[in-house]
């Protein structure tokens, strides 16, 4: 069933919706995989459910919110109304300033895949009494995964991509919040990305060590010791950025692989081999620039999308360069920008490698800023100042 159909379903089937999920004999269907890449080269696996299971899952969510989040620590951000990821780095800057210098950085290993059913449904079931609901939400858990055609059971985790997904991934977490609590310690969370902020390394081995033994012996979780480190904020990553020093003060700044993901995927979106057209291939790169922007738009980076851009209109004038091919085509193609004509023809006739002429002053001259913005490629600085001051 599409999302479009819906409503025409909801109009002939919801009585017996309802009559279901109140006398506790709705069946969840099994979720769909779907895998998606990681930038590390792994594959992040999720669950998609069936419409009709997102409109359940959906309905729970309202109500379960409501119960439950008044309840989650104030360092807790993921996933929560009125919450971002920019506030949950807001809260790391305070903490930096009040001389924090050190940061426990854990990291979970496939955490929304490890999640027992049994504790997850005790801690729901501090809240929610309902027999029913509770019945229904172990259903939706254990309702297995379609795999290439064959149902797979389901005996522990979350499946990520369902809306029930983030607000249990918080209340399975939560007795970490409160520990971390318990023990005074200043922490940020966000989902199962978590840093413990302390004033020296020794004290951050410390908690590491006891940390990971509070969440692989309670919670039944395994920590991935590889990637759990104490280091300086301004240096590892959390959620995409660093903090950041400068004479202004703590600031942000993108990660180096942040940065090069983002480099890699508008890499991909410009290859000078690729027959899309050029309003479309400026279209899907304007979806990039400005999601990334938007998010990353809080950190000191001028400089750095001041390259990117012209970086970004070289690789376009490559493409189009390219697309000219033979020497005719390219000196009309020159001549109608109003280049010279004995430039043009000089300019047709060159053996230039495609990188060194898309750089050349005549194809800057012939293919302007001004001409490729008519075309639809949006200004990366003027996007960037216009995010930057919105924070």
């Amino acid at each position: 069933m599409t999302v479009e159909e819906l409503f025409p379903y909801l109009i002939r089937n919801r009585d017996e919706l309802i009559k279901q999920m109140r006398n506790g004999s709705y069946e969840p269907q099994p979720v769909r995989r779907v895998e998606i890449p990681k930038p590390d080269g792994s594959k992040r696996k999720l669950g998609v459910p069936t419409v009709s299971d997102r409109l359940v899952q959906q309905a729970i969510l309202q109500v379960m919110e409501r119960i439950f989040d008044p309840t989650f620590s104030d360092n807790s951000f993921g996933f929560r109304p009125n919450r971002s990821a920019h506030d949950a780095m807001k809260r790391a800057k305070m903490y930096y300033e009040e001389g924090y210098r050190y940061v426990v950085d854990l990291d979970l290993k496939s955490y929304f895949d490890t999640v027992n059913h049994d504790k997850l449904m005790h801690g729901v079931e501090q809240q929610i009494k309902d027999k029913i609901v509770l019945r229904l939400i172990r259903k939706f858990l254990r309702s297995g995964v379609l795999i290439n055609g064959t149902v797979v059971p389901t005996e522990k985790g979350v499946p990520q991509g369902g809306n029930l997904s983030p607000i249990l991934g918080n209340i399975y977490l939560d007795p970490l919040d409160k520990e971390l609590e318990r023990r005074g310690h200043k922490f940020v969370r966000y989902a199962d990305d978590c840093n413990i902020y302390v004033k020296s390394r020794k004290a951050g081995e410390r908690v590491m060590k006891s940390i990971t033994v509070f969440l692989e012996k309670k919670l039944k979780l395994t920590v991935n010791h590889d990637k759990t480190k104490v280091g300086s904020p301004t240096k590892l990553k959390f959620l995409g950025f660093c903090l950041h020093t400068t004479w202004q003060g703590v600031g942000f700044r993108p990660h180096q692989k942040s940065k090069k993901s983002f480099e890699r995927k508008l890499k991909q979106l410009t290859k000078r081999s690729q027959s899309s057209n050029i309003r479309e291939i400026i279209k899907e790169i304007n979806k990039v620039t400005t999601g990334w922007i938007n998010y990353y738009g809080i950190s000191y980076m001028k400089s750095y999308i001041h390259h990117l851009d012209e970086w970004l209109r070289r690789r376009i004038r490559q493409i189009i360069w390219k697309r000219w091919k033979k020497i005719r085509t390219k000196y009309k193609s020159l001549v109608q920008l109003n280049v010279p004509k004995q430039k043009a023809w000089e300019w047709a006739n060159t053996r230039k490698g495609y990188w060194r002429i898309a750089c050349s002053y005549i194809l800057h001259r012939a293919i302007t800023n001004k001409i490729l913005e008519q075309t639809g490629l949006k200004n990366l600085t003027c996007l960037f100042e216009r995010a930057h001051l919105n924070y």
